[in-house]
């Protein structure tokens, strides 16, 4: 029996802080510069996670990692889709893998 107050109360313990923001999201107004300061928490969230693998990608090759992530760039700056960027940046490292043998 304990074993499940246990896991029931962990469960409540890691839901509430979860629900809370999502429904109050639409009554906190924030100012101007605020909500686009928290427009781009995605963006630097995924190049925290992104960038160490640039440089880990090939130790032998550093610069398979550095190419993809240049294609990633250019390839997010005409504005393509985050699927189409990723596999863009993927089909050129293998095009670089291919070259460099």
């Amino acid at each position: 029996m304990r074993i499940y107050l246990l896991i029931i109360g962990m469960m409540i313990v890691t839901y509430i802080p979860r629900a809370i923001p999502a429904v109050l999201v639409d009554r906190i107004k924030c100012g101007k510069r605020m909500e686009e300061f928290l427009s781009l928490i995605p963006y630097t969230a995924m190049t925290a996670l992104i960038f160490p693998g640039v440089l880990s990608v090939d130790t032998n090759h550093m610069s398979v990692g550095t190419i993809g992530a240049l294609a990633a760039i250019l390839l997010s700056w005409v504005r393509l889709p985050i699927t189409m960027v990723v596999i863009g940046a993927v089909l050129v490292d293998i095009i670089v893998y291919m070259v460099l043998g």
